[in-house]
């Protein structure tokens, strides 16, 4: 019986994609670790649906005997796609799913950054009371909203922005030739020197490095509000604290991290200038249950012989053409 193995994921249950694949003589296999141990387990699945943390390196994409992975997620920086070309596996992920959760969970952390949410909370429940060490703080109508990375979420969020009331919402995107309507193209410096607050919405790094380092911190309005819900690994932890110290930006509201969970000392003394969530951004129950059908249908399609409907790279076996890469973040 041909198998779907489902991997690294905290699925209460399979039941949708039981619901997917039934009536189609498909077993369902599931391994709830990461480990290259949890990998080499769906050895014999036909294909696998994974999760973000599971790493498939080309030893990884040499244990097992899929035809393809299906990254339950926007990501493929976790998947060696060389080596996955060159071992005949076809890699799909999952680009349209949780949109406008993410998108409203940046917003909802740049609001809570510009009227210091967090800090007002803390201090009330300190004993203390007033406002004058929150100062200053402004009407949205008189800051600029920056957006950097306009794929399908960061172009929402800019859209939300400018809902809201931004005076001026600006973006860059080296990928992409024109911004969106409402939103001004900017290079990345004055991005950074012109937003008060900030959101990042790039892919990551293959090779994991940070896109915004101390050179890039340096070069953030004093006050403004930083926002990162896509790939911790986009920001140099070490740079932030010290521009923190420093006020560039003044807040840092992040809900993905480097490591997960993550190790909070070197902002020890930084503390109360983060707004934190646990890698939640992407989750509400409608979008959970979205990407699970979407990634068990990529699978089916694949089982049955049919073009898979979002392959990362070329499909291997179908004349080798490329197809573009996610333009997205959403883990």
């Amino acid at each position: 019986m041909t198998t779907v193995a489902v991997l690294d994921t905290t699925y209460p249950d399979l039941g949708i994609e039981q619901g997917v694949l039934d009536g189609h003589g498909i077993a369902l296999h599931r391994e709830n670790g990461s480990s290259p141990a949890a990998i080499a387990a769906c050895a014999d699945a036909e294909v696998i649906i994974v999760g973000s943390r599971a790493r498939f390196d080309a030893a990884a994409l040499d244990s097992v005997s899929a035809r393809a992975i299906v990254r339950a997620g926007i990501g493929v920086e976790t998947i060696d796609l060389d080596a996955a070309t060159a071992a005949g596996i076809v890699v799909c992920n999952v680009p349209d799913y949780g949109t406008e959760t993410v998108a409203q969970h940046a917003l909802a952390l740049a609001l809570a950054g510009t009227r210091r949410l967090i800090e007002a909370d803390r201090m009330v429940r300190r004993g203390e009371w007033g406002f004058q060490s929150t100062r200053p703080m402004h009407l949205p109508s008189s800051s600029t909203a920056g957006v950097l990375g306009l794929g399908r979420i960061g172009r929402r969020v800019a859209e939300l922005f400018a809902a809201v009331g931004f005076g001026a919402v600006i973006g860059h995107d080296p990928f992409i030739d024109q911004a969106p309507e409402g939103v001004q193209s900017v290079d990345l410096d004055d991005l950074l020197e012109r937003s008060d607050v900030l959101s990042i919405h790039i892919p990551g790094n293959t090779d994991g490095s940070p896109a915004i380092g101390a050179r890039e911190l340096e070069r953030m309005k004093a006050g403004s509000v930083l926002v990162n819900t896509a790939r911790g690994t986009l920001i140099d932890n070490a740079a932030l604290a010290c521009a923190l110290r420093a006020g560039r930006p003044r807040i840092a509201a992040l809900d993905v991290f480097t490591v997960e969970p993550p190790d909070l000392a070197e902002f020890a003394d930084t503390t109360d200038r983060l707004i934190l969530s646990p890698h939640q951004a992407w989750y509400t129950e409608e979008s959970q249950t979205d990407l699970r059908r979407k990634s068990a249908e990529e699978a089916l399609r694949i089982i049955t012989g049919r073009r898979p409907l979002n392959p990362v790279g070329p499909v291997v076996g179908n004349g080798g053409r490329p197809e573009p890469d996610p333009r997205s973040e959403q883990p």
